[in-house]
């Protein structure tokens, strides 16, 4: 099939099935998104019938992963980010390294290296900001304080998923595989990567807060006073996009990453309702292939031939790891109903866990399998994290909504 008519039917085909199937799970009283996972399944390479473009849909997925990211940072402020830094930066990199370690031992188990370990734990540490703010804007808990630390905590992950990614192929020697220029010599230029690195960060987080905090209202602002729904919306798509580009490009920092702070420093302005709600329907459609994109790459057969390691990966994911955070939170001394947030909301992984998987098999040091049991694991624990939500108790504010209709009564 030619490229073009590829993506039309890519967008055609995938979106109607998400749109049927995800109707139909909602009948069954299950989130919707099983449906666009289950969307995405069938029109894989893995199953029999029409086969969508592989190379298309992961594409199409992170644009909507930028759209979400900034809309997300117009409700999240600098301000909310430092007031939550006390639990998740020691919260988050504290996890990562149990939920690494439980992957890593049970790789170790299975036969496979050191450095195959590492990185698959790492992949199984890391959860789906996508997953996560659909949760919580389902529970109408984005605003409240645990919804806070939650987003907070994901954003330090994200931090440390992008300083890991540039330094694997400088790691590889030392993990014991190779990169398509041959093999990386133990620790050569590591510091160097990592001081690079870090300091590519540090330049946009910067630039950012002092040039993008003043210039981005400033734009829409001029924007709006156009009265044009059209530009304003164009506007802000291309603000979203092209920060999100230009940090993966210019500082290596992931495009995730650049749109939610592309969307913070807009906060707060007269125009950061208005940017949020004109991406909105955009931002539906988009995730909703984020999800068929995941449901492309899952192998059904992998449930069937290994379902023992599968199951093992899904033990990590939902249970392990979020323990793990549960008791983290505690001893930050944080509240119980805060530390329940941010386990369910760690219950699962999604596309920083491909990228580590993906870069890992290229390298040769992650088996091919690993691949396989990562995606299983993302789709079964993507599935079920909307159940784990619904099993934590409500807040005080919902509950006194809920009880105000049957006293009316």
């Amino acid at each position: 099939m030619p490229h073009e008519e590829s993506l039309i039917a890519l967008l055609a085909i995938g979106l109607a099935l998400a749109f049927v199937l995800g109707l139909l799970a909602v009948r069954l009283r299950l989130p919707p998104l099983v449906g666009y996972l289950l969307a995405g399944v069938l029109v894989g390479p893995h199953t029999p019938g029409y086969v969508a473009d592989v190379h298309l849909a992961p594409q199409l997925a992170e644009i909507g992963v930028m759209l979400l990211m900034f809309g997300v940072g117009t409700h999240f402020s600098l301000r909310d980010l430092m007031a939550v830094k006390g639990v998740a930066l020691p919260g988050a990199v504290a996890q990562i390294i149990v939920a690494t370690a439980l992957g890593a031992l049970a790789a170790h188990f299975w036969g496979w290296s050191l450095g195959a370990g590492l990185i698959f734990g790492l992949a199984l540490s890391v959860a789906s900001t996508v997953v996560l703010l659909r949760a919580l804007e389902e529970r109408g808990d984005l605003k409240s304080s645990d919804g806070q630390i939650a987003v907070g905590w994901l954003v330090v992950e994200d931090l440390v998923t992008v300083v890991a990614l540039v330094l694997l192929p400088a790691l590889a020697g030392v993990l014991g595989g190779e990169v398509p220029g041959g093999l990386v010599a133990p620790g050569d230029n590591l510091w160097q990567t990592l001081a690079l690195t870090l300091g590519k960060v540090a330049a946009f987080v910067v630039l950012m807060l002092l040039v993008g905090a003043r210039v981005f209202p400033w734009i829409l602002t001029r924007v709006e006073r156009t009265a044009s729904r059209e530009l304003f919306t164009l506007a802000a798509i291309a603000l979203a996009l092209s920060v999100a580009f230009g940090a993966a490009k210019l500082f290596d920092v992931s495009v995730a990453l650049g749109a939610f702070f592309a969307g913070m420093v807009i906060n707060g302005s007269a125009t950061s309702h208005r940017a949020a709600v004109s991406l909105q329907p955009l931002q539906d459609t988009f995730t909703a292939l984020f999800f068929v994109a995941v449901g492309m790459l899952f192998e059904p057969l992998v449930l069937v031939q290994h379902p023992a390691q599968v199951l093992i990966v899904l033990a990590i994911i939902v249970v392990g790891k979020s323990l793990a955070a549960l008791l983290i939170v505690l001893l930050l001394r944080r509240p119980l109903s805060t530390a329940l947030c941010v386990a369910a909301a760690l219950a699962q992984i999604g596309e920083f866990s491909f990228i580590l998987a993906t870069m890992g098999v290229s390298m040769k040091v992650l088996p091919p399998q690993g691949q396989s049991y990562i995606v299983a694991g993302a789709l079964l624990s993507i599935t079920l994290n909307p159940l784990v939500f619904k099993l934590l108790p409500a807040r005080p504010a919902t509950r006194a909504q809920n009880a105000q209709p049957a006293a009316a009564g």
